[in-house]
């Protein structure tokens, strides 16, 4: 995940109790992608549910199997017809009962949409099962967002929501109304999770519209504050987009972000300011770049930009559909990197000796890890000696960038204030908007 990300962010890890039986709840975005950021950011071990039509395959029996995946059947891939998941259910059970944790993907499916589908009840069923069994369960929410799903090098977001509490009411509602109480509580857990994702026609809006949540947001608010601007934001979103203030605000943030980018500055980063030894930081950083990251990808290129290159194509050519592509690109860019690294290995040794593979056995990760560096650093490498120059006047051109995004700010807030829906209160009053961030 570090590989094909180039930034992971995790927050609300203190969500997620260190022992006891846990759901994790997710939003599906992205396929396999999202059980493996669930599971490699949370700290606990978690056991996934997954459609038993995953488990065809060797190679994916073998890889759901390595992850404590449960096979469980869905009508809509058996014809429609009944499906028994006994076996399923009792495993997750018994794994709750034990103190462990399993992990839900309350829609049921993975989907390309940048929007929640419909939740099915599932983990609602499985969370009121257990606790009727006497485990102390608690459902955690867990927000998944990403800048470019599909893309290589991207970001993404981890986001922990309050853990919802199983308890004895809800037990006793459903000893009574099984159906209800699974859909009530289905109904809290979408709540949860719509404040923890950002619901938008597409993830350029996504993107856009959570750089106007920034620009809005005062400093030093707490975590839930943010999360429901957000939600704030992208809900009455659509229904103001037309409107030519609103226009204008999105097409100036777009081109805010896009002077971010050529500078190689976040937004964060930019509000902090940008200090002498900010730019010189920067400066180093161009000139390692130049000098160190370039030179030491040069060895294994032949190896690892093919396999990037494939890895683009398998993603984009041998996938059915657009919501596992992420997925393929990264299980087919292992292999591929994995291979090529045994066929370099092995053919050095039989031709120089094997401490010249052994050599190239360490020198080839360092390479590739130069690679990614590289990679990510390609718009400075093509603007080449102006890089450097705009990195020597950095302090000019942020400085002169905080001004526009003051400006921005400002009209944010304005526009904010004069089309807010009746009745609904502003979060934060413009008292408290000295210095937004």
């Amino acid at each position: 995940m570090r590989v094909f990300f180039r930034q992971i962010e995790v927050t609300g890890l203190e969500h997620v109790p260190g022992k006891g039986p846990v759901i994790f709840a997710g939003n599906h975005p992205n396929s396999l992608i999202d059980p493996i950021l669930i599971i490699t950011t949370c700290g606990r071990i978690v056991h996934f549910a997954a459609k038993d039509t995953l488990f065809s395959t060797r190679i994916m029996r073998a890889l759901l199997r390595g992850l404590g995946a449960v096979p469980l059947a869905r009508r809509a891939d058996h014809g429609g017809g009944q499906v028994d998941n006994d076996a399923a259910f009792t495993a997750m059970f018994d794994a709750l009962g034990g103190g462990r944790t399993i992990g839900i993907f309350p829609e049921g499916l993975s989907h390309d949409a940048s929007q929640l589908a419909r939740f099915k009840t599932g983990a609602a069923r499985v969370a009121l099962g257990a606790a009727a069994r006497g485990a102390p369960v608690v459902i955690v929410p867990c927000g998944l967002t990403f800048v470019s799903p599909k893309q290589f090098r991207s970001r993404a977001l981890v986001q922990f929501g309050p853990a919802i509490t199983v308890g004895a009411d809800r037990v006793a509602a459903a000893s009574a109304d099984p159906v209800a109480a699974a859909r009530l509580l289905t109904d809290d857990l979408e709540r949860a999770l719509r404040g923890l994702t950002i619901n938008a026609a597409d993830w350029e809006t996504v993107r856009v519209l959570d750089a106007v949540r920034r620009l809005y947001t005062p400093r030093d608010v707490d975590l839930d504050e943010r999360v429901e601007l957000a939600r704030r934001f992208n809900t009455h979103y659509p229904a103001f987009r037309d409107d030519p203030r609103v226009r204008h605000v999105v097409d100036r943030t777009r081109a805010y972000q896009d002077r971010l980018d050529e500078l190689g500055l976040g937004d964060r980063e930019l509000a902090r300011g940008v200090d002498a030894a900010a730019a010189a930081r920067r400066v180093a950083r161009y000139l390692t770049l130049v000098l160190v990251w370039l030179p030491l990808m040069i060895p294994g290129a032949l190896l690892h930009l093919p396999a990037v290159a494939l890895a683009r194509f398998a993603g984009q050519k041998l996938t059915p559909r657009k919501d596992v592509i992420a997925t393929t690109k990264v299980l087919a860019g292992m292999a591929i990197v994995l291979t090529f690294y045994a066929a370099a290995t092995i053919g050095i040794g039989w031709r120089w000796g094997w401490p010249w593979a052994l050599a190239a056995g360490c020198g080839l990760p360092l390479s590739g890890y130069a690679t990614l560096r590289v990679l990510d650093g390609m718009q400075l490498l093509r603007r080449g000696l102006g890089a450097l120059i705009r990195a020597l006047r950095l302090r000019r051109e942020a400085a002169a960038l905080r001004d526009e995004r003051d400006a921005l700010s400002a009209e944010i807030v304005r526009v904010v204030g004069e089309i807010r829906p009746a009745g609904l209160e502003l979060m934060f009053p413009s008292t408290a908007r000295d210095a937004p961030a």
